[in-house]
């Protein structure tokens, strides 16, 4: 009776594969055409902000509109991915279908005036909340409803950059430190390459990155303890971009009134720093420049001169952006300053720069979002297999020296990393 009982089993689970790649696949059509549109329109304003740099100056006036659309319909949704996580850590009033357009109007606009964002928030959101909507509308179980807003976060990351598995990790490993959930593996698998193909049908092309350098030998105890080195410090950088964000948000929300201005002083703040430095590469979403020799993730895997300070200088862009009331997303700012940190350890410590650029463009995600396993994928689904343990390496290390801050304040403990 128990060999029957286990061979029903088997039919079950095919049961449940056909049932969820019924109901996953509207949720990556609509995703994964949805963040196609978005990419389209990111690469329309960024070549558009390019060629008119006066549009920076009407920042201050942008975050005003942004701020005002949000108070008169955003509701809950300001809280963009937070209010995802909470949603499937206890249901309670669903996340609203009109986040999705909300978050890609403001997003574009943040980017069309300079802003400096990124865009895996927006795809997030986007996903999640397109996933709460035809979740409602198949009258789906709490239980269920909750798997499904995992899909469509794996949609949405997978969509939006081009790395399906990575998307699958990320949705799973996201919601709590030092735990990944297994009840949405499969789900959250066809969820992110459906969506990945539908942005690909759409004729959307993602940036392609490549590592030349290999170790010299199968096993390169030297290189290993210098990828150490450069892990602890993605860790740090981590570390101080979340709490920068966090710092910077609690003490605009204190301070400046009403708070609408608060937007108006971050604008004000990105042009002066564009002055002081006298360049806007660190506006935007800093993947390419205007200028072909000009500060760029693209250009910090290239063996060219590069300011030691830029990952610095894009964190604090990052912080104010997003802290003072802008949209998008934190990650792909996170590559530009890993990418840039990397690129300046490696120039100081005689290392491969396009080797150390990669590393610090997964590591420092890994820190700041607390998911190493996802981004060593991401490393592997981006670079190749060649480099993949020196990806582990620097995303642990760089997993552990974050501490425990995060950029997603809904994110739980699930395991601690201290070692009692």
């Amino acid at each position: 009776m128990m060999k029957f009982n286990k061979s029903l089993e088997q039919f079950t689970i095919a049961y449940q594969l056909i049932r969820w790649t019924v109901i996953i696949i509207p949720v990556a059509l609509v995703v994964g055409s949805l963040v196609a549109l978005f990419l389209w329109l990111l690469d329309y304003v960024t070549h558009f902000r390019w060629e008119h740099p006066w549009l920076l100056y009407l920042l201050p006036i942008a975050g005003i509109g942004i701020y005002f659309l949000y108070n008169k319909l955003g509701g809950t949704s300001e809280k963009g991915n937070n209010l995802i996580m909470d949603e499937i850590h206890e249901p309670g009033g669903g996340v609203p279908a009109r986040m999705a357009p909300l978050v890609l109007i403001t997003t574009i606009l943040t980017h069309l005036f300079g802003g400096s964002a990124g865009r895996e928030g927006t795809a997030v959101q986007i996903g999640g909340s397109m996933a709460g909507l035809l979740g409602k509308w198949m009258r789906l179980s709490q239980a269920d409803l909750r798997i499904l807003l995992m899909t469509g976060i794996a949609a949405g990351f997978g969509a939006v950059f081009g790395t399906p598995l990575t998307g699958t990790v990320f949705a799973l490993e996201v919601l709590a430190i030092g735990v990944i959930r297994y009840d949405a593996l499969v789900p959250c698998l066809i969820a992110a390459v459906f969506a990945d193909w539908v942005c690909s049908a759409w004729g959307i092309h993602h940036t392609h990155y490549q590592i030349l350098s290999r170790a010299e030998t199968l096993f390169d105890y030297l290189l290993l303890a210098k990828v150490i080195l450069a892990g602890i410090a993605f860790g740090l950088a981590s570390f101080a971009f979340s709490n920068c964000m966090h710092q910077i948000k609690k003490y605009s929300t204190q301070f400046i009134r009403p708070a609408w201005l608060i937007p108006v002083a971050g604008g004000i703040i990105i042009i002066a720093m564009c002055w002081i430095l006298g360049t806007d590469d660190y506006t935007g979403l800093g993947v390419n420049s205007k200028d072909p020799g000009g500060v760029s993730i693209v250009n910090a895997f290239k063996d060219m001169e590069m300011s030691n300070w830029a990952w610095l200088w894009k964190l604090l862009f990052t912080a104010v952006t997003l802290a003072m009331g802008f949209k998008g997303g934190e990650v792909t700012p996170l590559f530009f300053i890993g990418a840039a940190l990397g690129h300046t350890i490696a120039v100081l410590i005689g290392a491969p720069v396009d080797l150390f650029a990669g590393l610090g463009f997964i590591a420092v995600f890994a820190g700041a979002t607390n998911t190493p396993i996802a981004c060593t994928l991401m490393g592997v689904e981006l670079f190749g297999t060649s480099n993949a343990l020196y990806f582990a390496v620097a995303c642990f290390t760089a997993y552990y020296f974050s501490g425990h801050a995060g950029i997603y304040s809904a994110q739980r403990v699930g395991v601690s990393k201290k070692w009692e």
